[in-house]
Formats: C-alpha cells, structure tokens, sequence
C-alpha cells in the first residue's frame, strides 16, 4: 500500500498540483478508476499543500479545511464524480460574524477570496437594511471601489433587478442586487506558487478584503435562523 507523507510546512504548491488538475479534465479521466490510480498525486501535490498553507494561516485567519474531491452529483445532469478543482476554507457555516477566507487550486492556476459566500434570509435582509441606511450604505461603497482598485474582483450571487420596491436609480443598486458579497484575486499559473512565498499572496487578499469583511461583520453578522 503506498503511503502519504504527514503535513510539513508550506513550500507552495508543486508544479503536480496544477497537473494533476490538467490531466483530470483530459477525456475519459474524471472516473473512479482514475482517480483512484492517481490518489497519491492528490494527497501530495494538492490536499497536502492546502493542508500545510491552512496550518500557516491559523494563528491569523482561524482553523479550516479542505473540501472533498467528489462532487455532488444527485441532483445535476453532469455525473463527473470529481471537481475540476480543490478548494480550502476557513471559518465556513461556523455560527460566526466572521467572513469566510478560500483558496481554490486549479489547472489554470490559482484563486483566494473572501467575504459572505453563502448567506441566511434574515441576513440578507441585514445587508439590505444597511446598504440602504444613508451611513453605513456609503461606508461599503467606499470598501468596495478600494477593492477594486487593488485589483480584487467584487464577486457574488446578484439579482438581475434590485429588491422590490427599491428604485432603479438608487445610487447603491449595484450593491443592493448583491444576495452575497466577495472579493476575490485570480492568477494564472507562475513560478512563485511553487515557493513558500505564495502563501502571503493568498494570504494579502484576505487582508485587503478585510475593510468589506469587517462591514459585514459589523452590519449584517452571524445567522440567526
């Protein structure tokens, strides 16, 4: 039986981690079989690698994991039992205020974001209460274009239209279409992931999505229901 190495410190993700992605997309490789023959490749070059960059990023960011490789398939016509992807997250549904902060590995490279992935109906009525409020509303604008110019991209659910009863015309109706708000960072692949120095670029997202972080904390908050 072949062994898996114990989480070390991070070293980045190896050239393998973005191979490994590449070559699961290739026809007739997204099956059991495959992956099973390839499981190895996944425990060193990608879970082990996202293992080690969590352990990294506790002390600041808090305790996370990393996803399961399998896909939910029940209720999707795509029956490919793998992502395309493996993805790590901290402080995910755990009854908090807090943002979530993700990493996500791919064949095309890598991606950190964070922010109210997924939110409760009485937080997001919350969230529309102070977009629309004439001081905390205007705070978030502010947040938002800062992370715009820092080159973050300002993610998440939308509406086409805003909420009922809401004018058009608002001056946050961009906002106000949000039903969850993110921001995010994407980078091709390069020769820096693959040296510990990866960890602080991942890690400078969720620091500069700290301002919309800390909005939401402060005006919408945990769950209730």
């Amino acid at each position: 039986m072949e062994t898996v190495a114990s989480i070390g410190p991070f070293t980045g993700f190896p050239p393998g981690a973005f191979g490994f992605f590449a070559d699961l997309q290739r026809p007739g490789s997204n099956d059991r079989a495959w992956f099973d023959a390839n499981r190895q490749r996944y425990e060193q070059d990608v879970r082990l690698p996202l293992e080690a960059l969590l352990a990294l990023a506790a002390d600041e960011f808090g305790d996370g994991k990393v996803f399961r490789p399998h896909r939910d398939v029940r209720f999707s016509p795509d029956k490919r039992p793998y992502k395309d992807h493996a993805g790590a997250v901290i402080a995910f549904r755990d009854g908090t205020d807090r943002p979530s902060y993700y990493v996500q590995v791919a064949a095309d490279g890598l991606m950190a974001a964070t922010g109210y992935h997924e939110v409760s109906r009485d937080q997001l009525q919350r969230y529309r209460e102070a977009v629309l409020d004439p001081r905390s509303g205007p705070a978030l604008s502010r947040a938002v274009n800062a992370a715009r110019r820092s080159d973050l991209e300002v993610g998440g659910r939308t509406l086409t239209r805003g909420p009922r009863g809401v004018d058009r015309d608002h001056p946050r109706i961009e906002l106000l279409c949000h039903t969850s708000l993110t921001v995010a960072r994407r980078w091709p692949v390069a020769a820096w992931m693959h040296e510990p120095a990866a960890a602080e670029r991942v890690f400078d997202v969720w620091r500069e999505g700290g301002a919309i972080g800390r909005w939401l904390a402060r005006h919408v908050g945990a769950p209730r229901q």
